[in-house]
C-alpha cells in the first residue's frame, strides 16, 4: 500500500504530472494511452471532464499498481471523498480547500493544493499540502516561482498553467519540484487524427532530461 509521502516522492520523480482535460472520456483514455507510451505513468484526470469520476475508476482498475491516476480541479470535500472512492491517489485544488489535505491523508492519498501568492503559497502549506500547486504559474512566470521559491524553500513548488516544452526548464531551474502540464503535452491535431505515433514522440520530449532537469 501506498502512503502520501510514496505517492509525493513519485510524482516528483516524475518531474511532470500531465494534467488532462478534454471534451470526452474516449479521448482521454487515447491521450492516457499515448503518455503511457510515451514513459508517464502519473495522469491527473480534472473534474471538468465529462464523467471524471467515473473514468477515473475506470483508469483505475486498468492500470492498476503500474500509474498513478489522480483528481484535479477539486473544489470540495464532496468530490474529493468521490475521488477517493473512485481510487484516486493523489487529489489537486486550484485553491485552498480547508480539510481537502486532511481527507486525502486519512485516505492514504497525497494533496496538491494550490495557491499564487506568498499568503497563498503558506495557507496551502500550514494545510497540509504534499506539493503546493503555483496556479496560474503563466501570471508570474518563472521570475515569479523563483521568488516564492526563496522565500519558502522547504515547500514543494509545481508551477501548473502555461507550462509549455520551451519554458519548462525555467521553472525547474527556478525552482520547481516539478511541473504540471496541461494540454500542450499532447499534439492536439495528430491525437484528433489518429496519428499516435507522433502524439507519442511529441510527448516523449517532455521527459528528455535535458528539459526536465535543472
Amino acid at each position: 500500500m501506498t502512503t502520501p509521502d510514496q505517492i509525493r516522492d513519485l510524482l516528483v520523480a516524475q518531474r511532470v504530472i500531465p494534467v488532462l482535460r478534454f471534451g470526452s472520456a474516449g479521448t482521454t483514455i487515447r491521450a492516457v494511452d499515448c503518455l503511457r507510451e510515451a514513459g508517464f505513468g502519473t495522469f491527473e484526470i480534472t473534474l471538468t471532464t465529462p464523467g471524471a469520476v467515473e473514468l477515473i475508476a475506470a483508469l483505475h482498475a486498468r492500470l492498476g499498481a503500474t500509474a498513478i491516476v489522480g483528481a484535479g480541479t477539486v473544489t470540495d470535500l464532496d468530490a474529493a471523498r468521490r475521488c477517493v472512492d473512485a481510487g484516486a491517489q493523489f487529489l489537486v485544488s486550484p485553491c485552498v480547500v480547508p480539510g481537502l489535505a486532511a481527507l486525502a491523508h486519512e485516505a492514504g492519498r497525497a494533496a496538491l493544493i494550490g495557491g499564487f501568492t506568498p499568503t497563498e503559497i503558506l495557507a496551502a502549506h500550514r494545510e497540509g499540502a504534499d506539493i503546493v500547486k503555483v496556479f496560474p504559474a503563466s501570471v508570474g512566470g518563472p521570475g515569479h516561482l523563483g521568488a516564492l521559491h526563496a522565500v519558502f524553500p522547504h515547500v514543494l513548488l509545481c508551477p501548473t498553467g502555461g507550462v509549455t516544452l520551451d519554458n519548462m526548464k525555467r521553472y525547474i531551474s527556478a525552482g520547481a519540484a516539478l511541473v504540471g502540464v496541461g494540454n500542450d503535452l499532447l499534439d492536439q491535431a495528430a491525437l484528433a487524427a489518429g496519428d499516435l505515433g507522433r502524439v507519442i514522440a511529441g510527448a516523449r520530449r517532455f521527459l528528455d532530461p535535458t528539459v526536465s532537469s535543472a
